[in-house]
């Protein structure tokens, strides 16, 4: 069992982090959200009710002390915003349950400003949720940013003022004495500032090593690594996708999840109807469907693909992953046959390397491997050995393929759609 525990989303972002996370939460004693901002979106579903966060860290609904460290960068006005939200729905947010680094730094009217992919052709193209995120980390690198710290007493924000702490003292005092500890990463490794698909990318480091750089954590006080990955992949905005079903523009005239709901059933059966006949654009969207995948910030839709084995090595390489959390494995049930990708192949050759030249990696064509799909409902499903045996090969050649153990499976929305495989690397 570990002490302490990083949980860092393995693709694109979207990876259902929150709802791993929120499962974790109920042992834990501090939940720590450690880079990033608004522009994250995490979705947590408890007894039917939907909670949704962007920059409070998950665990705030059960109680504990949540901390926003020092490699966030924060909107006070977005702050507010979502506190007063969670109090309307009877959750307490006060010094005792959320503290917020006094170094971590503050988005300004101006950030936004820029930001703005209506003004910014690289905001749009790069497809920026337009909130400030990256002008505000530049200038933070730039050294002529302001701190939260700072700000709050500028302007004098008494909503704020009781929550913003040395938050490093607070998380290393607490580990010291046995505490129990998680961090909950924002977006994903392929999105990482470093190690991701520049330029498409966020503006910080979403992976293990922005735990520790975001917190003030050391990295021998690090216990155990969860990378979550969903059974398949998704992506926002531009960017290079090997294992994309369908094309970017096909995704983005689809419309948002409002606009099809209303004959959900009738476009989700003729998805999967044309998904198994072999239609690829149809596979992508019969798993855009039944995943739901409409962005949690911005609504827009999710491009989706096959599971990227070559990408998923890449990504429990970077951050050192001691087990992987698999999410959405239910949105599989339905096709006849699913495809992993195991290589990729360029300029006549084949690589199971990540081609970390982003130009050259759309460039790469996809070797798969294509596995037997299963028709069974595999929502209650409460062990391993419940699952179809076709879903169980899945998952261990998942586990073959990125060199990975198992620890966790989601196998719908709720908190107790969750199968624990191997319990280790958890609290």
């Amino acid at each position: 069992m570990a002490q302490t525990v990083i949980v860092v989303g393995g693709q694109w972002g979207d990876e259902g982090k929150g709802k791993i996370v929120d499962f974790l939460a109920e042992k834990a004693d501090l939940v720590i959200r450690y880079a990033g901002g608004n522009n994250a979106g995490h979705t947590v579903v408890v007894d039917e009710k939907k909670y949704k966060f962007h920059l409070i860290p998950s665990g705030i609904i059960h109680g504990k002390l949540n901390v926003i460290g020092n490699g966030t960068v924060i909107d006070p006005d977005v702050l507010i915003s979502e506190i007063e939200q969670l109090e309307k729905m009877g959750i307490q947010v006060d010094e005792s349950k959320l503290v917020v680094s006094s170094s971590a730094h503050t988005i300004l009217q101006k950030h936004k400003d820029e930001d703005n992919p209506e003004k910014n052709p690289l905001s749009k193209k790069i497809g920026t949720t337009g909130r400030g995120i990256g002008p505000c980390y530049r200038d933070k690198i730039a050294r002529k940013g302001i701190r939260l710290g700072e700000y709050v007493e500028k302007e004098n924000i008494e909503r704020l003022k009781p929550l913003i702490k040395d938050t490093c003292y607070i998380i290393n005092e607490a580990i010291d004495s046995g505490k129990k500890v998680l961090f909950e990463g924002a977006q994903g490794t392929l999105l990482d500032i470093d190690h991701g698909t520049y330029p498409f990318v966020t503006s910080s480091n979403p992976t293990a090593g922005g735990a520790l750089t975001g917190t003030g954590v050391g990295p021998t006080k690090i216990d155990s690594v969860i990378g979550v990955f969903k059974a398949y992949t998704t992506r926002v905005g531009g960017g290079p996708f090997p294992t994309e079903l369908g094309t970017e523009e096909e995704t983005n005239r689809e419309g948002r999840w409002e606009d099809i709901v209303k004959d959900y059933d009738v476009i989700l059966k003729e998805a999967l109807e044309k998904a198994n006949e072999g239609d690829e654009y149809y596979q992508g969207k019969y798993m855009r469907l039944m995943g739901k995948e409409y962005g949690t910030t911005t609504g827009r839709p999710r491009r989706t693909g096959w599971f990227d084995g070559v990408a998923g090595r890449y990504a429990v390489m970077i951050n050192g992953m001691t087990s992987m959390a698999i999410t959405k494995l239910d949105v599989l049930t339905g096709l006849k046959r699913i495809k992993i990708c195991v290589a990729y192949e360029i300029d006549g050759k084949t690589t199971d390397r990540f081609i970390l030249n982003t130009d050259r990696l759309y460039d790469v064509k996809p070797v798969y491997e294509e596995l037997p799909g299963w028709d069974e409902d595999i929502s209650e499903a409460r062990s391993f050995d419940e699952l179809p045996e076709n879903a169980k090969n899945y998952l261990k050649r998942l586990e073959e393929i990125c060199g990975a153990k198992i620890s966790l499976i989601s196998v719908g929305p709720r908190r107790d759609q969750t199968i624990v495989v191997d319990d280790r690397d958890l609290f």
